[in-house]
């Protein structure tokens, strides 16, 4: 009777709602996002009205007992009707306002249906959580109460069907949105499907009103929060992804730093690590050590050496980016350990062309990472096998 589930339900729609509404702000004419807000924050309102505690408030404060049941249905409907404009949109295609105009004028013929319903029936007793059982068999409250429960049955359905379908079309993130929105729906399916065998039930003089009570509510709840997550997985799920490529990319370029950390720490290349940093940033703030490195060893980098291990990780490998990564591991390892003795002339022994891009440097990382002490036998080969590890 606290009516926390509602709470919960209609916190986690409206945060949904909030983390939607800066794209809404940037895109506000867009139907898609409109459509999807609309639908979060109708269903969020739907669960506030059906609080018990609400329901109490708003039939004290306007004086007529149960006016908080047909405002519940209403936003239900609504619900439902939103649903239905955003399917629309999803399928697009010729005629798509067309179609989202006439779904939003029968659910508002539905709606003057409950008003009208209500107003013809009489239902003087307050009932907070069993109304759809206790009137289901009084004149037009019977009526107002059907009316609602197959408009939402309706559009759940519709809803679910289309998610489950599009899905099987699609793959990655958008997929896993559509496969998580059609299970809430289909939870959503079972607050209908619950309430209404309640009132079948009432009807032949049975008493199953653990249905509207119990059920229902669990059913709606469960729908209210994996419709949230399902919305929200395209917008928050690539950038998990971002984060996570970013940090096993970090990972995987430590071998290439460590080898060049003397260089590092002796010539002050290294920027000072940022602090309370992103993955995305901390991976950045590598590569870019990297490249200072790698661009004061410039001119003591061996041509000769350098081709010499790629064509031998070529013939071994028969894989010209891993032969490259082979050969860099190779020219570099050596750079770091002659540096404060030589310097290549420049000409025809320098490496020449752009730095390493950030995959190569990675290759290049995997190679280290096994890389043989230099001078021990078959350490090029050592890499080549590494590398395609």
């Amino acid at each position: 009777m606290n009516g926390l589930i509602n709470y919960v339900s209609c916190g986690v729609l409206w945060l949904g709602l909030l983390a939607k509404a800066p794209a809404l702000l940037r895109h506000r004419h867009d139907p898609y996002l409109r459509s999807i807000c609309a639908v979060l924050a109708l269903a969020g309102l739907a669960f506030l009205l059906g609080a018990p505690p609400v329901i109490a408030y708003v039939n004290d404060t306007s004086g007529v007992p149960n006016l908080a049941a047909p405002l519940t249905y209403a936003s239900i409907t609504a619900y439902g009707a939103a649903a239905q404009v955003l399917i629309v949109h999803w399928r697009g295609g010729p005629g798509v306002r067309a179609t989202a105009r006439r779904w939003i004028a029968a659910y508002a013929c539905v709606v003057l249906g409950i008003a009208a319903m209500f107003a013809l029936g009489d239902a003087p007793v307050e009932r907070r959580t069993d109304l759809d059982t206790y009137y289901a068999t009084t004149p037009f409250i019977a009526e107002m109460i059907v009316l609602y429960l197959c408009g939402h049955l309706a559009a759940t359905a519709v809803t679910m069907v289309s998610s489950l379908r599009w899905a099987r079309r699609v793959d990655g993130w958008l997929r896993a949105s559509l496969l998580t929105l059609g299970v809430g729906t289909l939870c959503n399916t079972g607050y209908s499907v619950s309430r209404l065998a309640a009132v079948v039930a009432r009807w032949s003089g049975a008493d199953w009103s653990e249905l509207v009570t119990v059920v229902s509510p669990a059913a709606a709840g469960a729908g209210a929060l994996l419709t949230v997550v399902g919305i929200v997985i395209p917008l928050i799920g690539p950038r998990l992804a971002d984060r996570r490529r970013a940090r096993r990319a970090y990972a995987r370029l430590a071998p290439l730093e460590r080898e060049l950390d003397g260089i590092l720490t002796r010539r002050a290349l290294r920027l000072p690590r940022p602090r309370c940093a992103s993955p995305a940033t901390l991976l950045i703030w590598r590569q870019t050590s990297i490249h200072n490195g790698l661009g004061h060893l410039d001119a003591h980098f061996d041509r000769p050496l350098y081709d010499r291990v790629r064509a031998e990780a070529l013939r071994e490998t028969a894989d010209p980016e891993l032969a490259d990564a082979t050969a860099w591991a190779t020219v570099i390892a050596t750079a770091v350990r002659e540096e404060p003795d030589r310097v290549l002339p420049a000409g025809p022994d320098r490496l020449p062309g752009p730095p390493p891009d950030p995959s190569t440097l990675l290759r290049i990382a995997d190679a280290l990472a096994v890389r043989p002490p230099p001078g021990t036998p078959r350490a090029h080969g050592t890499l080549s096998r590494a590398g395609q590890g």
